[in-house]
């Protein structure tokens, strides 16, 4: 895969650069795939159920409003989103399992970590445009993520040759 800093020197300013504040827990560093986008807050129930359907190498890309208070993927969420061949999970929020997500193979970035669980209460939604801390995503759009960040390549603009 290209680094996304060499994308970026490629591509300079036809891509979008998700926020500086993503940290990696994923066990695997570096992925990409067409976006999936969920909008949320504190509620998981959409990302449970994508988790649940053939990923085919995508990578959901949720907003869930930058809040730390809640995780949104946990461990057995990320196991089911790996089992069913998603490539990874960039959430604005937060994540759980710390441990154990290091050793899923697959794609995690969040803002932060918390023990709180989300509850489930049906909310949320799949496929909206985002605007994550002023970062425009759409679903369909191209993710590249590995040590350096996570790019957005928009899906009517250039593509990467990976």
């Amino acid at each position: 895969m290209t680094p996304t800093c060499d994308l970026y020197d490629e591509f300079g300013e036809l891509l979008h650069v998700l926020p500086a504040g993503l940290r990696h827990y994923g066990g695997k560093p570096a992925f990409h795939g067409p976006a999936v986008t969920v909008k949320t807050f504190e509620v998981n129930t959409r990302v449970k159920e994508l988790a649940n359907t053939p990923g085919d190498g995508r990578v959901m890309v949720i907003d869930g409003g930058g809040s730390l208070r809640r995780a949104l993927c946990g461990d057995v969420i990320a196991a089911e989103a790996m089992q069913n061949g998603w490539a990874g999970v960039i959430i604005w929020g937060a994540v759980r399992d710390v441990a154990q997500l290091a050793e899923t193979d697959i794609g995690i970035m969040a803002m932060g970590h918390t023990p709180r669980r989300c509850v489930r209460k049906g909310e949320g939604e799949v496929g909206p445009d985002l605007l994550m801390d002023g970062v425009p995503v759409s679903n369909g759009d191209y993710v590249v993520a590995d040590a350096d960040g996570a790019l957005i390549f928009a899906k009517d603009g250039p593509q990467p040759s990976l």
